[in-house]
């Protein structure tokens, strides 16, 4: 008796396709995750710089505050982000309740938490998130006008 050979003729393009949509499906959520946080991490480095420009522009260190949040949340915004997500913090040196003086260097630091995507709201309020974080330098400059 002879033995029968299965007839295998299509099966290489059901393999192909089931290995493509494997590796496939995986790579393309890495990609979209990657885009997210690239364009999170442009968003928040305008953030910080606007804030610190907005600060040292300011008039008074009562309106310093409230124009550097205003600055980071139009640069966040205009990346599609919600600026209450993360946080700023500004300080000065070398002395850290006088920023508007001759000499000072304000630094900004903003944290924001880039969530996964296409992540389901099933899993709870706190889904998995990448930390993005930058940092801004600006110096007041030692020959400029003390301001109140």
């Amino acid at each position: 008796m002879r033995p029968r050979h299965r007839d295998e003729r299509g099966t290489a393009l059901v393999e192909v396709t089931w290995l493509s949509i494997l590796l496939l499906v995986p790579l393309v959520y890495v990609v979209l995750a990657v885009f997210d946080v690239q364009r999170s991490a442009f968003a928040v480095d305008a953030a910080t710089r606007a804030a610190g420009r907005a600060y040292s522009l300011a008039p008074t260190e009562a309106s310093g505050g409230a124009r550097a949040r205003a600055a980071a949340a139009v640069a966040l915004e205009d990346q599609g982000l919600t600026p209450r997500r993360g946080t700023m913090r500004l300080t000065c040196a070398p002395v850290p309740h006088d920023c508007l003086a001759p000499g000072a260097v304000i630094r900004v630091r903003m944290v924001y938490p880039v969530p996964l995507p296409l992540m389901p709201s099933a899993l709870g309020g706190n889904t998995p998130s990448i930390r993005v974080e930058a940092d801004h330098v600006v110096p007041y400059g030692t020959f400029r006008e003390d301001r109140p």
